[in-house]
């Protein structure tokens, strides 16, 4: 991508009317658009980061077996009743509507009613078990506050895997491989330093959840870590019963800000009784599947990435998600570096290296400089005359000082490695 050519534009001051780091370091570099509190346009920089984390975990969840589908937004409300949860009272965040001809409608907020519901084509026989089945799907909640930028929205993009088992133990199974999975997400995003499996309340449906909650000073949550052991407690579940199952001691427990980055349940029958969703055992008696659901909120983490990540002078994209690898920038206007910069960008793209080219002739190296550091790529390559003279460009990684000339031949091998 030429960046000359690329629509959206970096700005030097902050929004006004946001507060969030993530929110105002994305937009300022251009990465998404504010249409109104709590719903934002992905824009070209930001849609390709949304992309890359929706693919990280795409591959985990099929790695442990799940099934892609996409479901509706639109929601049917006798689905709902039937589990009680159609009630403002019991869910309070719902945007509902109407047909032309007054058929209420309601847009999804989660989706274990539809799915179960869904199910019960398709599951019938204990044959027909275990199944995981997932999607990516736009989420609407009318929250009362929306905040924080991308951390909390009224409409945004999550990842919902729900699990259908002959039983608890078959859960439990597939639950503890979806730790794992979740974990390698975090990872590859480039959190898995900070982030931790926390135990946490599970309402109305289990006695406890997992949450993953990636440290910041900026989260909402606060946790218990016992840092030796790598087990963390939410503030809510923190009591002497809890810390006794988990074998912690209260003085060994270090408190946190937290973002929770994703979520597991256990449902048990809690759906799958009101919406009858059962199966024949190999006895031939009728059970009642047993459930899970495993969620990650994909905007969310972008922005928590942001969020965790950056520094005072911009984003610091991990390489499996940033928008391009390298960001090649020509300064100065002369032939020479001009058609240095474009030979460059070209190797670059013929070696498959994602690049974005800062071509613009009409600003200064230092607006180039403070735009390469806003924007974040994990690798800045500057072609003038200074580097050319040195005999090869000037290649720095976001997360270092000073940079060092390198040739053509070494930028590409360097660019091309997997780190």
């Amino acid at each position: 991508m030429r960046q000359s050519k690329l629509f959206t534009k970096t700005k030097k001051e902050n929004p006004a009317d946001e507060a969030s780091k993530n929110a105002e370091l994305l937009i300022r570099g251009g990465f998404i658009h504010k249409e109104m509190a709590g719903v934002y346009t992905y824009l070209p920089l930001g849609l390709r980061t949304l992309k890359k984390i929706e693919k990280i975990i795409r591959e985990e969840m099929n790695a442990i077996g799940g099934q892609e589908v996409s479901m509706t937004a639109l929601q049917d409300p006798e689905i709902w009743k039937k589990t009680g949860r159609w009630d403002d009272d019991v869910v309070d965040v719902w945007f509902k509507t109407k047909l032309k001809n007054d058929t209420e409608l309601g847009l999804g907020c989660t989706h274990e009613e539809p799915i179960t519901n869904m199910m019960t084509n398709f599951i019938s026989s204990y044959r027909d078990l275990p199944m995981f089945a997932y999607q990516f799907q736009t989420k609407f909640r009318n929250e009362l506050r929306a905040k924080a930028g991308i951390l909390r929205g009224r409409e945004f993009l999550m990842k919902d895997m729900y699990s259908f088992c002959k039983d608890e133990k078959e859960h439990d199974e597939f639950y503890e491989k979806s730790k794992v999975a979740y974990m390698n997400v975090y990872k590859r995003v480039g959190l898995g330093h900070i982030t931790y499996i926390v135990f946490a309340s599970g309402g109305m449906f289990s006695k406890y959840s997992h949450e993953f909650q990636t440290i910041t000073s900026v989260g909402e949550d606060l946790i218990y870590l016992d840092e030796n052991k790598g087990i963390a407690v939410n503030k809510e579940v923190l009591n002497d019963d809890v810390l006794t199952s988990l074998g912690l001691k209260r003085e060994n427990l270090v408190e946190h800000k937290a973002i929770e980055v994703g979520n597991i349940f256990t449902y048990g029958k809690r759906y799958s009784e009101p919406l009858n969703l059962n199966f024949m055992n190999e006895t031939g008696e009728s059970n009642p599947v047993f459930m899970g659901a495993y969620g990650i909120g994909v905007s969310r983490l972008m922005g928590t990435v942001v969020e965790a990540l950056s520094d005072d002078k911009g984003i610091i994209w991990p390489e499996e998600i940033a928008p391009f690898k390298v960001h090649l920038l020509a300064l100065g206007d002369s032939e020479k570096v001009t058609a240095q910069a474009n030979m460059i960008y070209e190797q670059l793209n013929e070696a498959g290296v994602e690049v974005l080219f800062d071509d613009r002739l009409e600003n200064s190296a230092g607006e180039k400089f403070a735009d390469a550091d806003l924007l974040g790529m994990p690798y800045r390559a500057v072609v003038s005359e200074r580097s050319i003279t040195a005999g090869g460009i000037e290649l720095k990684k976001r997360t270092e000082e000073k940079g060092k000339i390198v040739s053509l031949e070494e930028l590409l091998k360097i660019v091309s490695e997997k780190n």
